[in-house]
């Protein structure tokens, strides 16, 4: 077998990985019980949600991966990115471990970055800037995706624990792609104008970069940023469509396993 034999093929970096097809069928699985009310709907909603956070981190991933090899960075098919494997990322557990705990334990959606983009092979600012703006693009496409189909929906559907689930991770889809576009040093909203910094301004804001998602977790975790933060921003632009708050909050607090029944909560 020769050097070039043994190479992998181009097909094989872009293979989707097994990890991904598995996290999908949980979500399509989970998606079904809810829908047809079979299970405990807490945890029906809580493996729903779950899976579709993770399966939105690979795709964010993806998203900064794909953009990149498209301005010029091919080793990122060498690296796996193509892949959708969560385990071929730089760093899984500050791009997926720690979104998962900060979801479950506040419920603030904040993906990391975790792909290692050789930018030296990359010409041009504005080519920069959409690698890391593809990210949280994808979160906002994702939740403009799942917010649509909710806002048709009433809250006398008969399959309010489906919905309140697919409300809940619209939700964090929102919150996904609104704090990741904050102009915070380790958050893509940074990585969108640092090109367009001053070689100094960079140098300095860039020892901020491995403490910007924590940065913004604990600012959230202030009551009066986090009530300006979920009831300005968040709950209002849901308002926009339909009952998706009201679906939203009630996924919320079915995901978190607080005490309290889905039908009375719609009044049936």
């Amino acid at each position: 077998m020769t050097y070039t034999d043994a190479r992998p093929s181009p097909s094989a970096d872009r293979k989707i990985s097994v990890i991904f097809w598995v996290l999908l069928a949980v979500l399509v699985a989970s998606g079904w019980a809810l829908w047809s009310g079979w299970g405990d709907a807490r945890v029906g909603v809580f493996l729903f949600v779950v899976a579709g956070w993770l399966i939105s981190l690979c795709l964010h991933e993806y998203a900064h991966a794909r953009t990149a090899l498209h301005g010029g960075d091919i080793s990122v098919g060498t690296k796996g990115y193509l892949t959708l494997n969560p385990l071929k990322y730089t760093h899984p557990i500050y791009s997926f471990v720690m979104p998962l705990i900060f979801i479950i334990l506040g419920g603030i959606a904040l993906p990391g970055g975790a792909v290692f983009i050789e930018r030296g092979r990359i010409q041009g600012k504005w080519k920069h800037s959409l690698i890391s703006a593809a990210g949280p693009a994808v979160n906002l496409v994702l939740a403009l995706v799942l917010l649509i189909p909710l806002s048709q929906v009433g809250t006398d559907t008969a399959h309010p624990a489906f919905f309140s689930g697919l409300g809940y991770l619209a939700m964090l889809q929102l919150m996904a792609g609104i704090l990741n576009l904050v102009p915070m040093p380790g958050l893509d909203g940074y990585g969108i104008i640092e090109p367009w910094l001053s070689y100094d301004n960079r140098r300095a804001f860039g020892n901020l970069a491995p403490y910007g998602m924590m940065i913004v977790f604990l600012l959230l975790w202030n009551p009066t940023v986090n009530n300006w933060f979920f009831n300005d921003v968040i709950y209002r632009v849901l308002s926009w469509f339909g009952d998706s708050a009201l679906f939203a909050s009630v996924g919320s607090n079915a995901f978190h396993f607080f005490n309290f029944h889905l039908g009375s909560l719609f009044g049936s």
